[in-house]
């Protein structure tokens, strides 16, 4: 073979497709890193409609894809920030679609203090931003809550600490709400704890806190983290409940204390600040209590000297009686005079008036009164007589208008305009019937055109084998018996009929 035949001459490199040396590549990775820590910088952070999460890892020279599958989002421990320093672990993978490698990370944590702190501070600033931080936003403590919410971890002597401080204190009703004080399941419990006391309904099978009490003792930053989450913050922010922060010591410091309405130092001194001390609270009552018989006593004493003071300015019960009695006996003297001449002065009245009762003067009055109506009725009988001749000319000339002449008219009139509509309509009639005839017959002749009369009058034949139509020699041959319809007619063939008609050519026009 001439060697210029041989594309590369000498060459014996095997041949790979694409998806083969893609899978090649795959393998080799993935086989060989397996399992890895990666340290570097948060660049571009995407989290898809899908759930899926997308971000890069950075040096100063390189650029690393990576990505969490939506199962996988939940167990990663930290969600990664653009600028963020991480240590991120997961799988080396690569890609053949894109001939792309990248890292499938299921873990992330924060790398380094230095890196947490530049953290806590970047999301203190965002969270102030908002006004979650405000001091207008802050509820007041209740002085004395019937129920406390205790928002921590069972383990350890945190709750038995608060515990034993509110029963030395003030005994009161405590419900405890478990939860993890660090690690990744940390954040979302606390979160939930916070949001699990408000929801329950006052009045309630279960109790409803006065007053939520998150604890925590002391640890490192790491171990703290969990409080410092943004979910933890806005849980607190947004609790309706007044809310005491008791997350470390008294150096320590979380994004939960700048949220709380309340920051104790310790747990133990947030158990001193939710209730007061129960044998100091007795003692005040009690001098509150004496101070205030005291108080009311005095009072009495000061009421009761002045209103004595006050009888003293008062004159006498009967000096205050001699006035009204003289003044009564004055009128009593002046009763009987008055009584007497005012019968003398009635009687002399009467007198007058019956002196003008005479017979003589009500016989004249009562002719005066006659004459008055005899004049009244006189001029009544020609105004009657008037009123009954206007009524009978109105009614006169109502029944004139009632003759029968003038009703024939109307009728006439009414049988001439009868008429005229009747006609109108009649030949609306007519002109409808030919139109509607003239449509039918229209649509007649489309049916003729449109029907397959009209094409076997062409020289074309219908053939029907079984009631059913025939379309090919396979069904004319498994017929029984054929159908022929032409034009002028339809033609019946048995079995052999249709054989001899298979032997013979089709005429031009048929179906054959």
């Amino acid at each position: 073979m001439d060697l210029l035949d041989d594309p590369i001459p000498g060459s014996n490199t095997p041949e790979f497709s694409v998806s083969e040396i893609a899978g090649r590549v795959k393998k080799l990775i993935e086989g060989e890193l397996g399992w890895v820590r990666i340290k570097g910088e948060v660049g571009r952070v995407v989290l898809a409609r899908s759930g899926h999460l997308y971000f890069d890892l950075k040096d100063d020279r390189n650029v690393l894809s990576c990505m969490t599958w939506k199962g996988q989002v939940s167990g990663l421990g930290t969600m990664p920030e653009e600028g963020m320093e991480v240590v991120a672990e997961g799988r080396m993978t690569a890609s053949g679609f894109q001939s792309k490698f990248s890292l499938n990370a299921e873990r992330i944590a924060i790398a380094g203090e230095g890196a947490l702190m530049a953290l806590l501070e970047k999301r203190k600033k965002a969270l102030a931003a908002e006004g979650l931080f405000d001091a207008e936003r802050k509820k007041a403590l209740p002085y004395l809550p019937d129920v406390i919410g205790v928002v921590t971890s069972l383990q350890g002597a945190v709750i038995r600490d608060i515990l034993h401080r509110l029963r030395d204190r003030f005994p009161r009703k405590v419900l405890i709400w478990p939860v993890a004080v660090q690690g990744a399941a940390c954040a979302p419990e606390v979160a939930r704890a916070i949001a699990g006391f408000n929801a329950l309904e006052p009045g309630g099978a279960m109790p409803r806190p006065d007053l939520i009490v998150v604890a925590r003792g002391g640890g490192s930053v790491e171990d703290l983290w969990g409080f410092n989450e943004e979910a933890v913050a806005r849980a607190v922010a947004a609790s309706e409940i007044p809310l005491i922060s008791a997350v470390g010591h008294e150096t320590d410091t979380t994004l939960i204390d700048f949220a709380s309405d309340q920051r104790a130092p310790t747990p133990t001194a947030a158990a001193e600040m939710a209730v007061p001390v129960r044998h100091e609270l007795l003692a005040w009552v009690e001098q509150a209590g004496g101070r205030m018989t005291s108080s009311i006593s005095s009072g009495l004493l000061r009421r009761s000297q002045r209103m004595r003071d006050l009888t003293r300015a008062l004159p006498r019960p009967d000096a205050l009686v001699e006035g009204p009695r003289q003044r009564l006996d004055v009128l009593g003297g002046r009763l009987g005079p008055a009584l007497i001449s005012g019968v003398q002065r009635r009687r002399v009245r009467l007198s007058d008036v019956s002196g003008s009762l005479r017979p003589v003067m009500l016989g004249r009055q009562l002719r005066a009164e006659s004459q008055r109506l005899d004049a009244m009725s006189d001029r009544l009988a020609p105004a009657l007589g008037r009123i009954a001749a206007h009524r009978r000319e109105q009614l006169e000339a109502r029944s004139a208008r009632l003759a029968a002449r003038l009703l024939m008219q109307d009728v006439e009139q009414a049988q001439v305009r009868l008429g005229t509509v009747s006609s109108r309509l009649q030949a609306v009639g007519t002109r409808q019937i030919t139109e509607l005839r003239a449509r039918l017959e229209a649509m007649d002749r489309l049916r003729e055109t449109l029907s397959y009369k009209a094409t076997l009058a062409r020289g074309y034949a219908v053939v029907r084998g079984g009631g059913e139509i025939v379309t090919s020699k396979a069904d004319a041959e498994a017929a029984s018996g054929l159908e022929i319809e032409f034009s002028d007619g339809k033609l019946k063939l048995g079995g052999g009929a249709t054989k001899k008609a298979r032997a013979k050519p089709p005429e031009q026009g048929s179906l054959f």
